[in-house]
């Protein structure tokens, strides 16, 4: 039997014809003349005659009859075996020694056999067309088995062809080939299958078992991209597998910066890697869980010591690592809640100090400030209440007191004493409306105080006292005024008018005032 490594060869087994005997005829009729020249008996014609036409039926019918006993060689068989066919020079000795006679033709017989062996033929070419494309695919080398189980196949209907067994030999190289067709169309399946066998090893890290199966996978599709992308990630593994360990001891140590430094290394030397992708994922979210815990201690120690800006920071740090995080929105809540109740106590103590101080206006101030912040406040609205009042009676005895010359207005004086009143019902009463209403009640006291106070004029000269009369003219006059500022106008005819101010105190007598209009026009 020849090996499953030749190649599967078409058989032509079209019967070679031989050329027409015409010699022999032409030398038959020459004998026939001579032998009727020489005198030769009437009865060798015919006989002559008879031999010639047997010689022309053994020359064209008999080769047509007859199938070879020994195949001839063939161009493309699957097992290599010569294979003769009849109608050549063997055939012709044979049969001049050993043929029978022919005692009919069958032309039926005859294409049904030729038919069959061009079927036998035709199946046999398409065998050896697969086998020789994927014995260009290696196949040997993955399918060895599979491959020579198909060939012995096709070797057999070899053996069945030569027994001119046309119909049975094409069966088995149909068998042969629905073999090697299922190995073809094995294939993709099979390269998966080593694919997903490499990429197993090298998430395992075994870089020799991966570039062997790959070394395979290429002998089947060498042109494959995936396989060029799994051996350059195979070929860096004795760079990736280190850093892992690496990794792995510095997060032992507690450096997950560094074990996060290491593995991002890693991912870079192969970004497929999933256990290099797995462990960078798993350190980075153990990294952020780390500083998110310590972000939010560090801002509740904040909290708790009434650093606010501080505690705020570490807050938002946290909310970064873990954005979406409830914990660190409800700390920063916290954050604003306490900076706003320490914002609003210290208006409060403010305004209460304020109010303590009697300094009203800086008491409202506070005040107004806290209800801006939160108009709920109790205190903001009744400490309001309370200053605002307060800071209005401290307003209007301070400038009553700092114009005590209007209380020789007897309408002024008046509401001054009102205003004194007032303040006299204020409880509690600081030291600062004591001494206010003290200082009041002193100027209006003194205010109350008349005094006499002499004019002089030329008796030609009108003499007006603004807001207290009209005197007219005179020589001298007497009035009594009240203390504080006066102005005394005088006008004639002619003349220019003068004013003329004078001061009325409590405690002295004023020296006369004299309103002369001496300047002519």
């Amino acid at each position: 039997m020849s090996s499953h490594n030749d190649p599967v060869k078409p058989i032509p087994f079209d019967a070679v014809q031989p050329a027409p005997v015409a010699t022999d005829t032409a030398s038959t009729a020459s004998t026939a003349s001579n032998i009727e020249q020489r005198g030769t008996p009437v009865w060798v014609l015919p006989a002559l005659g008879v031999l010639v036409i047997l010689a022309a039926l053994v020359v064209f019918l008999l080769p047509s009859v007859l199938e070879p006993q020994q195949p001839a060689d063939t161009t493309a068989q699957p097992s290599g075996v010569a294979t003769a066919e009849p109608g050549g020079a063997a055939a012709d000795n044979a049969g001049s020694s050993a043929i029978p006679a022919v005692e009919t033709a069958a032309p039926w017989s005859d294409a049904q056999l030729a038919h069959q062996r061009k079927e036998a033929q035709e199946v046999a070419a398409e065998l050896l067309e697969l086998q020789l494309a994927l014995q260009e695919r290696n196949v040997e080398q993955w399918a060895n088995d599979a491959f020579t189980a198909a060939t012995d196949l096709a070797a057999a209907g070899d053996v069945l062809y030569q027994n001119r067994q046309y119909q049975e030999a094409t069966e088995q190289y149909q068998q042969g080939l629905a073999a090697l067709q299922a190995l073809e169309a094995s294939i993709p399946q099979l390269l998966e299958k080593l694919l997903a066998q490499a990429q197993d090893a090298i998430e395992r890290g075994d870089a020799e078992a991966a570039l062997a199966t790959l070394a395979t996978a290429a002998l089947i599709e060498p042109d494959n991209s995936d396989i060029a992308a799994l051996q350059k990630r195979a070929e860096v593994l004795p760079k990736l597998l280190p850093l892992l360990d690496e990794a792995q001891t510095a997060e032992a140590a507690g450096d997950l910066a560094q074990a996060q430094k290491l593995l991002q290394q890693a991912t870079e030397l192969d970004p497929l890697h999933s256990k290099a992708k797995s462990e960078l994922q798993r350190v980075a979210d153990k990294a952020r869980n780390q500083g998110f815990n310590q972000s939010m201690s560090e801002g509740y120690s904040a909290l708790n010591e009434g650093r606010f800006d501080s505690a705020r920071k570490a807050f938002s740090a946290a909310a970064k690592l873990q954005p979406g995080s409830k914990e660190a929105a409800s700390a920063l809540q916290e954050v604003a809640a306490a900076e706003t109740a320490q914002r609003l106590a210290g208006l409060n103590q403010q305004g209460q100090r304020d109010e303590q101080q009697e300094q009203w206006s800086k008491a409202v101030a506070a005040y107004e400030q806290a209800q801006k912040i939160d108009g709920s406040v109790l205190f903001a609205s009744e400490g309001l209440k309370r200053s605002r009042m307060r800071a209005q009676l401290d307003q209007q005895l301070r400038t009553a007191i700092d114009n005590t010359q209007r209380l020789s207005d007897p309408t002024v004086a008046k509401a001054t004493e009102q205003l004194l009143d007032q303040a006299k019902q204020v409880t509690p009463r600081g030291q600062l409306l004591q001494q206010q209403i003290d200082k009041l009640d002193t100027v209006l006291r003194q205010a109350n105080v008349t005094v006499n106070v002499t004019l002089r004029s030329d008796d030609k000269t009108e003499v007006i006292v603004y807001k207290v009369a009209r005197l007219g003219n005179f020589e001298e006059r007497e009035l009594t005024l009240r203390p504080g500022s006066y102005t005394a106008l005088g006008t004639r005819a002619g003349y220019r008018d003068v004013r003329q101010s004078f001061t009325v105190a409590h405690d002295s007598v004023p020296a006369p005032v004299t309103i002369i209009c001496t300047e002519p026009i």
